[in-house]
């Protein structure tokens, strides 16, 4: 048995979404669900201060580049492949 803790989001529609990891597929496992409201105090999982960034990092470094424009080539036209079996 192998315990997974995660933080999820309930959307409007009463769904909640559990997504695996990719070394448990094609197989039947029995899953426990716990729910534990979060605080509002606590912060989601989706912040940036939850993924180990600084605070305020994204709000004084976004657009702060001062140099020259930056600009992206032509990518060219697009590889059409072959289908994939």
């Amino acid at each position: 048995m192998r315990s997974i803790e995660l933080t999820s989001h309930v959307g409007k529609d009463g769904i909640l979404k559990i997504q695996m990891p990719v070394d448990i597929t094609d197989q039947e496992v029995d899953v426990v669900v716990v729910v534990q409201p979060r605080l509002k105090s606590e912060p989601a999982a989706d912040t940036p201060e939850a993924r180990g960034w600084l605070p305020g990092f994204f709000e004084k470094t976004a657009g702060a580049w001062q140099g020259d424009p930056l600009t992206r080539p032509p990518q060219g036209k697009y590889e059409i492949r072959g289908e994939l079996k």
